[in-house]
């Protein structure tokens, strides 16, 4: 039943995303929720797809829903335009309260006689004591089957103040440097993992088309990038939340990882990162947990600026790993000097004082005059980009 329920909401939305395209196609003309809602049941009505109601309405109807959602993301310019769903991607089908029952920890849904079985992943929450208001079972493509709840919780207990402020720098030999010399490492997982994944695509590669044997071959595909991935998904919680755990203010710099990635010689490395999941992770995490969040402009040469003196070099390759400073002499890490630089610019553009928390060789605003280290009282500042001092 549940194979049979992705199937039809998988057709439904195909469906209704055709007849909206070629209704603005024809004659520019939007679609509502109504509309579409009542093109739904034009097409439950008819003969040929009367097999639509032998599943549970609310999915069918949830569909249209976020389909409608799509679009509003869309046009809001929070996401791309919707696609097509594939019957070997994931498949997912929600359901309302009026889809389904759930009494003292059994869940029966619409169209099923028997409970639905499944274990409980929350050792700490008893599961008959939930209240839920959807549910969504969903199976990915290597065959793993998912219920999840949607359950309101109480908001969470706000995290002690440490008074510690943090720059992070992101990059690829390691994923992040912090402005206090940290440095996590980059665990690299799919490089370690790509011996086993190249093995496995090349047994998919030679099954023949529509065989037993290749949907085997394709689950195992896909069971190899479910462990990289939820590897790298563990790897990128454990990091943010010891950042949020840690610091009260965070700077980060705002990478253009789209665009990073048309570098065919770092595509993979970039995408194996996670850098845009690992920064929604934090910001979500400082807004639940009562920290502050900063981040700067992706145009600010962070690595090429000294965050002793304000020195700004004329051009500083990939390849260099440390640098002295020409003008004052201090020799840097180039990570390193490159949180430290972004700690400065997020705590100038929010007038915060850098000497709580952190030393003076970060005081400096980033402009064309060298600051004093002495006094640690935030100056006047504006944040932009340094000019080359001494003539140089």
């Amino acid at each position: 039943m549940l194979n049979r329920t992705f199937g039809c909401v998988r057709f439904v939305w195909n469906r209704t995303l055709a007849w909206r395209r070629g209704r603005y196609d024809a004659g520019r003309a939007t679609t509502s929720f109504t509309q579409a809602n009542a093109y739904l049941t034009a097409m439950k009505a008819t003969g040929d797809l009367a097999w639509l109601n032998e599943v549970a309405s609310v999915p069918l109807q949830q569909a249209i829903r976020h389909q409608q959602v799509a679009y509003a993301s869309f046009f809001a310019g929070r996401a791309r335009y919707p696609r097509y769903k594939s019957r070997t991607g994931r498949q997912s089908a929600e359901y309302t309260r009026s889809g389904f029952r759930y009494r003292g920890g059994r869940l029966f849904l619409a169209k099923m006689t028997a409970p639905l079985t499944f274990t409980w992943s929350w050792p700490d929450v008893d599961p008959a004591a939930i209240d839920p208001s959807t549910v969504t079972v969903s199976r990915d493509p290597c065959g793993r089957w998912y219920v999840s709840f949607a359950v309101d919780v109480p908001s969470p207990v706000q995290l002690p103040a440490t008074g510690a402020v943090v720059g992070v720098d992101l990059g690829i030999k390691d994923f992040a440097v912090t402005s206090d010399g940290q440095k996590i490492a980059n665990p690299r997982h799919l490089q370690r993992k790509a011996r086993n994944l190249a093995r496995y695509q090349r047994r998919l590669a030679r099954c023949q088309q529509g065989s037993a044997n290749r949907i085997k071959a394709r689950a195992k595909v896909a069971r190899a990038h479910r462990k990289i991935r939820a590897a790298r998904t563990d790897f990128l919680h454990k990091a943010s939340t010891r950042l949020v755990r840690d610091h009260d203010v965070i700077v980060i710099e705002d990478l253009a990882v789209r665009n990073m990635l048309r570098n065919r010689s770092l595509a993979k490395a970039i995408s194996d990162c996670g850098w845009a999941t690992f920064r929604a992770m934090v910001e979500y995490k400082c807004k639940r947990y009562g920290r502050h969040m900063i981040v700067i402009g992706r145009w600010y040469p962070s690595s090429k600026t000294c965050s002793a003196c304000g020195h700004l070099l004329a051009s500083l390759g990939l390849s260099t790993r440390t640098w002295p400073c020409p003008s004052c002499g201090t020799r840097h890490d180039r990570d390193i000097n490159a949180a430290k630089n972004i700690l400065a610019a997020g705590l100038a553009v929010t007038g915060a004082n850098p000497g709580d928390a952190c030393g003076a060789d970060i005081s400096h605003s980033g402009t064309t005059r060298v600051r004093s280290a002495v006094k640690q009282e935030p100056p006047g500042v504006s944040l932009g980009i340094p000019v080359p001092q001494g003539g140089e």
